[in-house]
């Protein structure tokens, strides 16, 4: 299991309370720093090994999304957008603060591809680029299905059925279908963030399913899409291209896990798009 004493922890301040993060490296003249936005229903805890790997020249930050990891929930599910806005309340604190000042660089896997787009488009003041892994752009009928699958699902009952169910088949996903080179310890670990926000699951889901993707084409700021060989690889190059400004690198040898077995090529390949813009004005 990936451990390591140069990530940071700590928390600031959004509208819905605490907003937890992992924090790495310094910030650097020539260099931008970097925001990593997680899918859901996970934490920044699943970018430890990345954190570290972008840390080495840059300085980086990992939210947790409001209600998720250990960052303070709404009162009700906020969608892509009010998540957003509580990130760009984030940025605001940690500039306030001195620690976090400038522009930066976003980063979002499959539910963080939407926040980072929403956070580019609420906050073009402080966001230079975005890159993205995974945009869930499913046909209309599919985001039908599984937005009414999120609105429909069972709160917890008296004999733990739902609960259980839900565990169990999340189990199955994240440690019996893993990536053969994710250790058990490790998937266990995977297992156990995910499983920390069951009674609010599929939260950030509704938000996923019900998004409007025509809001892609309105990002102005240059974005990459770094598209593994996933289930949502299709779906992903579409949306893609419906974007202004994006790139396209596939990695075809990859599919799930990838923050476990890939960090540092992810990290490279992040840092590549990130570097040719330059450092912009602070």
């Amino acid at each position: 299991m990936h451990k390591s004493s140069r990530i940071r922890r700590g928390y600031t301040s959004c509208r819905f309370g605490h907003l937890h993060y992992r924090s790495c490296g310094s910030a650097a003249p020539d260099r931008n720093p970097v925001v990593l936005l997680h899918q859901n229903p996970s934490s920044s805890y699943e970018y430890e090994a990345l954190i570290e790997a972008l840390g080495r020249d840059r300085l980086v930050y990992a939210f947790d999304t409001p209600g998720y990891g250990m960052s303070d929930a709404p009162p009700a599910p906020p969608g892509m957008a009010g998540y957003a806005q509580a990130f760009s309340d984030g940025l605001d604190a940690l500039a306030e603060s001195g620690e976090l000042t400038g522009k930066v660089d976003l980063y979002g896997f499959h539910t963080g591809t939407l926040l980072a787009c929403e956070l580019a488009l609420a906050r073009p003041d402080r966001v230079r680029s975005v890159a993205l892994t995974g945009i869930p752009m499913f046909d209309e009928a599919t985001l039908a299905d599984k937005l009414a699958y999120a609105e429909t699902f069972p709160t917890p009952d008296e004999d733990g059925t739902v609960i259980i169910d839900l565990l169990s088949n999340l189990w199955k996903y994240v440690v019996g279908a893993r990536d053969p080179r994710v250790p058990l310890e490790k998937a266990v670990f995977n297992f156990a963030d995910k499983a920390n926000v069951l009674d609010r699951f599929t939260w950030a889901y509704k938000g996923v399913w019900s998004y409007d993707y025509a809001r892609l084409e309105m990002v102005e700021q240059p974005a990459f899409l770094l598209q593994p060989a996933e289930q949502i690889r299709e779906p992903s190059l579409k949306a893609a291209a419906r974007m202004q400004r994006c790139t396209v690198t596939e990695m075809p040898d990859l599919d799930r896990d990838i923050f476990d077995i890939a960090p540092e090529r992810i990290a490279n390949e992040l840092c590549n798009f990130f570097d040719q813009h330059g450092p912009s004005d602070r």
